[in-house]
């Protein structure tokens, strides 16, 4: 086996799902207001889809060498952004995605409220 090749195909893949994020985040991007939060998108994504253990706003700050969940928390609490947009267009990318002209994908978007458990000793 010639490692060479399999390291630069591994490189030829890792550039091309790097430049499909970017589209990607491009994309997204144009469901947010301010250039400032639209950049925070493009590193909250990249945070989801990095090594991170836990994914909440300090976990995700420390991944991107940020000293505060500060620029994360304004993104989803504060940020102005056009939700429904946003959430349309991501329903459209994991449908082209999974899509298969035999199946059939069901999305339940159903949820079911945690109760805090307590426990008798």
């Amino acid at each position: 086996m010639n490692h060479s090749l399999t390291l630069e195909g591994s490189r030829e893949q890792a550039g091309a799902w790097e430049a499909e994020l970017a589209d990607w985040v491009r994309q997204l991007g144009g469901y947010v207001k301010r250039a400032e939060a639209r950049e925070r998108v493009g590193a909250y994504l990249r945070g989801l889809l990095g090594e991170v253990e836990r994914r909440n706003s300090w976990q995700l700050s420390e991944y991107q060498g940020e000293a505060h969940p500060y620029g994360f928390q304004h993104l989803l609490n504060r940020a102005r952004w056009d939700e429904q947009g946003m959430r349309d267009a991501v329903r459209q990318r994991v449908y082209e995605a999974l899509r298969d002209a035999d199946g059939v994908l069901v999305v339940d978007e159903t949820g079911f409220v945690k109760r805090a458990c307590t426990r008798r000793e």
